[in-house]
Order: C-alpha cells, then structure tokens, then sequence
C-alpha cells in the first residue's frame, strides 16, 4: 500500500495537528479499524482509519486512488475514539 499526500496540505496538518500526514503509514500498519465517512456527501468516498502511532491511537482521513491511499488529515484520537476504536 502506498500513501501520497499534498505537501500544503501537510504542512497544514502540522500546524494543526502537530503531525506529518507521513505518520499515516504507521497507522496503516497498526490498523485497528476503517469504516466509510458518512458525515456529509463529499465528491468522492472518503473513508476514516484508526490505528497506532508509536503506542497512541490517530485517526486518518483518507481517499483511495488508483491502489494508493491520499490522505486528507491525520490527528490523535480523542477519548470517546479511543473508547470505541482503542
């Protein structure tokens, strides 16, 4: 599997997140689960990963693209993800 990311949107990530969207590839090894994103109707699926980073579940908002996943945010789970997905 292979991840790609656009670099604003990384550099964005860090600002906001305090993580580089290149940690995704941790997660994806460390899954613990993956469900569709049903919040609104985007213009192409989007999914949501959950799985670990060094010892600490994140939370991944990813596309698929032609066998590669390009992600969208990558962020620490919050205690009520961490409950349900930890």
């Amino acid at each position: 599997m292979q991840i790609e990311f656009d670099p604003g949107k990384d550099a964005i990530n860090v600002k906001k997140h305090g993580v580089s969207l290149v940690r995704a590839v941790s997660l994806f090894a460390n899954l613990t689960a993956d469900r569709i994103d049903l919040r609104r109707d985007y213009a192409e699926q989007r999914r949501i990963a959950y799985g670990y980073v060094d010892g600490r579940l994140f939370v991944c908002v990813y596309t698929a693209r032609d066998g590669r996943h390009r992600i969208i945010s990558l962020r620490k789970a919050n205690s009520r993800e961490i409950k349900r997905y930890g």
